[in-house]
């Protein structure tokens, strides 16, 4: 593994394009893993995308901690490595005794090498140096279309959640006026990053809502859309909880609600029939009070585990009803763990066919699994209540 060190203590610095570690040995865990440099406060870093079945994992590595950590992902879980320069392949081959094959080609130096900082433009919906009038009035770009370097975290997580929205645009019904409300709206840039994708970029024909409990938050938004002639967008002061008015929408956004208000939304999401629920819940205090396990007590009594257990077993038992519901689920990675804790999405896309709880054979399986998962940790969340109280009032 030495010969191994030496090259990638060589190749590592601002010129690698990108590598890419793959040939998983085992089928579970993780499947692949891509790296690529980038400069954060001015320091050259590495950063590995894990990948598993549906999530991927972010790491940034310095160039020793990466040099060190390459062999040993050779010599455990994977077969190859891939490096790509902007001239020259280097493939690498780890047999399962630990024997080490480098291979160099040279090539014609046909890539420019890509802008090595979070800010890669050529991988954004909304480029910078293109100016986007909600981003510059919310303070995000200047006039110019650069992007403020304090608000550079703001900008990847718009165009974060943007991507998700690209994903499922197959899955949104077509030929007609679509409907979306986001719960929680705050200062609405990701409402207005919506209409401004959707409707101005992508042509569709959509109404969205946007629905907040500060009236001054709101009023603001409310004069900011209409500046920009936004007509089908529109802003209101509200609860999730006691929010009526609608009879069918097709997305529904809710983002950082506090605790059982990301229930009430992702209820009421799956009342309307949403077609996609896209949610990132924060500040799990229900299930963090109840959480109560035997076989987990020595982990529980510490408060920050705790915590940080609940907030996840919360968000897998909602992933688990709304599956239950008939939709598929997927739990991904919103941003960087460096910005925030609370960053779990929960992307929800209604099946083909949505029954209550618990009425095909799969979805009587998929219950029993759950219920058992919910009596061992002897939790009841605020979801369950309220998606069993609609089977009660249907039957």
């Amino acid at each position: 593994m030495e010969e191994l060190r030496r090259l990638l203590d060589e190749v590592l610095d601002f010129s690698l394009i990108q590598g890419t570690v793959s040939g998983p040995r085992k089928k579970e865990g993780t499947l692949k893993i891509k790296i690529r440099p980038v400069i954060i406060r001015d320091e050259l870093l590495f950063q590995a995308s894990e990948q598993e079945e549906k999530k991927i994992f972010h790491r940034n590595y310095s160039k020793e901690e990466l040099v060190e950590a390459v062999p040993l992902w050779l010599s455990d879980a994977f077969s190859q490595l891939q490096l790509e320069l902007p001239d020259e392949r280097i493939t690498v081959l780890a047999s399962r005794k630990g024997k080490i094959t480098i291979r160099r080609k040279r090539q014609a130096a046909a890539c420019e090498a890509p802008d090595k900082g979070h800010n890669r433009k050529k991988h954004y919906i909304l480029e910078e140096g293109h100016p986007v009038p909600f981003l510059v009035d919310l303070g995000v770009m200047t006039p110019e279309g650069k992007v403020v370097r304090a608000r550079y975290d703001k900008f990847r997580q718009i165009n974060r959640f943007l991507e998700f929205i690209e994903d499922v645009l197959p899955r949104l019904p077509k030929g007609r006026e679509l409907t979306i409300v986001n719960f929680g709206c705050g200062k609405s840039y990701l409402t207005f990053a919506m209409y401004y994708y959707l409707h101005e970029l992508q042509g569709y024909d959509i109404r969205i809502i946007g629905l907040d409990l500060k009236e001054d938050v709101i009023e603001h938004c409310s004069r900011l859309k209409e500046s920009y002639g936004y007509e089908k967008l529109s802003f209101c002061v509200g609860d999730i909880a006691s929010y009526h008015g609608l009879d069918r929408v097709d997305m529904v956004v809710t983002l950082h609600a506090c605790d059982t208000a990301t229930d009430f939304a992702l209820h009421k999401a799956v009342a309307w029939g949403a077609s996609v629920i896209l949610s990132v819940p924060c500040c799990q205090h229900e299930c963090s009070g109840q959480l109560n396990s035997e076989l987990l007590a020595g982990a529980l009594k510490y408060g920050l585990i705790r915590e940080r257990m609940a907030a996840l077993l919360t968000d897998a038992m909602r992933a688990n009803l709304l599956e239950l519901c008939g939709y598929q689920v997927q739990l991904l990675e919103f941003i960087d763990m460096e910005h925030t804790p609370k960053n779990i999405l929960i992307r929800a896309v209604k099946g083909r066919s949505q029954s209550g709880i618990g009425n095909t054979q799969k979805q009587k399986q998929l219950k029993e699994s759950y219920e058992r998962m919910r009596d061992a940790l002897h939790v009841d969340l605020t979801l369950e209540r309220l998606l069993c109280m609609d089977e009660k009032k249907e039957r």
